[in-house]
């Protein structure tokens, strides 16, 4: 497992950027001013009384004006990037900089079966069969459940998404719980899984994915999991739905405005609870609804970028977004913005990327999609990485002993050096008659095969019994 990396200038990797810092920090004072003027209403008393007691301004119960100044003392505590491990305990990510990993997304509520190409509900297999798939994968870092399985009791489906999780890959996860006491017992789990609460707290493998109200309305389930995760230091993301045109103003600077005012409240009160609590903020931010279908669009190319500038303005890691589609099905739509987000995200140094394989705005998953986005990943690895300029490569000996009438095919140094050349596994280079004598099959037919061939032939490195029985006994406990 290896991040892709942007702004390496060592190895001349690509970069890019699309705000200069005096706007980013237009954005930070416009979200200070709105902490201190306008505020935020938080539907937790505990929270209330912590920012309170720091020296927050308190009106009506739970509308609370924050200072400048605390915002100022949370950055100077909380830690600038932190490390994630796998199953095993082995550090695979460290999320910060310009390094970009890649993920799932959760919570689909359906799914095009690759078996029949129908769209239906999820169900529980459809998480084992993903966690699979991406366990077997190269350029999916991380997994996310994917699904919202049908088949299971709903109050507790939760439990059941990280219990499949935790025995289908050893990937670090990023987990989402609908309630508290869900977030509780997937902290539980991991414990149980990692070894106890301190090796879980030194190498984490698990992240909490908290979603938020809006920017300015905090529930009670969020602020509970960002203080009990900030008190055991466990990490976790805090992401505001803003939604311009809506529940904040139209305009992607209003909308980042609102939305980060919320992070920035996260922010404060974890840092509050536990001064270096890990902290993961969102590298996406000027969300809105179309007007002209009131779908909240995930692959809208003017909500992209300027956010994850911003959050490497403020020098924390990030969350991000890519590698999905408003398509309905796995079709040119669908590779196409799952290309371009991708390539977006790993241009401007997005961290944690997540939502790979998601189609119909977040409503829809496809395990071909995921196998397709492994691929666009892959070529993106190739192009994000730097180039050797030195004698060797330039072979300028060579090209004088071969000469304008010579060849290079069975030179040595072709042999050589052609395997680092990239080859692509899934997308297809033959000539026409080549691609027909295999079939002539299309991307969504490769794709598929290579879902079937993966779930016939890769097996997950399973939980030892005991471990695994644990973790079972707090799906199912009343």
């Amino acid at each position: 497992m290896a991040s892709i990396c942007s702004n390496e200038q060592a190895l001349n990797s690509p970069f890019a950027k699309k705000l200069a810092d005096e706007q980013c920090q237009k954005i930070y004072w416009a979200c200070l001013e709105i902490l201190e003027r306008t505020g935020v209403c938080l539907y937790d008393q505990d929270a209330v009384d912590i920012l309170k007691k720091a020296g927050a301004y308190v009106t009506n119960g739970n509308r609370v004006r924050i200072p400048s100044g605390m915002v100022e003392k949370a950055f100077s505590t909380v830690p600038k990037n932190l490390s994630l491990y796998d199953r095993m305990g082995n550090r695979v990510m460290q999320v910060g900089g310009y390094r970009s990993y890649f993920g799932t997304g959760s919570d689909c509520l359906n799914i095009i079966d690759h078996r029949t190409g129908e769209r239906r509900q999820a169900v529980l297999q459809d998480i084992t069969e993903g966690m699979t798939v991406c366990d077997s994968l190269d350029h999916i870092d991380f997994v996310m459940s994917m699904f919202l399985p049908s088949d299971v009791p709903q109050e507790r489906l939760d439990r059941y998404e990280m219990e499949v999780m935790l025995n289908n890959t050893t990937k670090p996860i990023i987990y989402v719980t609908t309630e508290f006491s869900g977030c509780a017992d997937a902290v539980k789990m991991a414990e149980i899984v990692a070894g106890g609460e301190d090796t879980l707290r030194c190498r984490p493998f698990a992240a909490c994915y908290i979603n938020v109200t809006t920017g300015l309305r905090h529930n009670e389930e969020a602020l509970q999991k960002l203080l009990y995760l900030s008190e055991k230091g466990l990490p976790f993301t805090y992401i505001p739905s803003a939604q311009g045109g809506v529940t904040a103003p139209i305009t992607i600077a209003g909308t980042m405005a609102v939305n980060y005012a919320g992070v920035l409240t996260g922010l404060v009160l974890s840092q509050l609870k536990r001064e270096g609590a890990p902290f993961i903020m969102p590298g996406w931010g000027g969300n809105m609804l179309d007007m002209k279908t009131m779908v909240q669009p995930y692959a809208d190319p003017q909500k992209r970028a300027q956010s994850i500038d911003f959050v490497h303005y403020l020098g924390l890691p990030m969350f991000s977004l890519a590698g999905c589609s408003e398509s309905k099905l796995v079709d040119q739509q669908a590779a196409i913005e799952a290309a371009l987000t991708l390539f977006t995200d790993a241009l401007f140094g997005g961290n944690l990327v997540h939502d790979v394989g998601y189609l119909e705005s977040g409503l829809c998953g496809s395990l071909p999609q995921v196998v397709i986005c492994n691929e666009i990943l892959d070529w993106l690895s190739a192009f994000m990485k730097g180039i050797e300029i030195n004698d060797e490569t330039l072979a300028l000996d060579l090209i004088d002993e071969v000469g304008p009438d010579g060849q290079y095919l069975d030179n040595p140094h072709t042999l050589k050096h052609f395997k680092e050349r990239w080859y692509p596994k899934l997308f297809d280079r033959s000539n026409y008659n080549g691609w027909k004598s295999k079939g002539g099959k299309s991307l969504g037919k490769r794709a598929s095969e290579s879902v079937d061939q993966i779930l016939a032939e890769h097996k997950p490195e399973p939980l030892p019994k005991d471990v695994a029985d644990a973790v079972h006994a707090i799906v199912v406990e009343n």
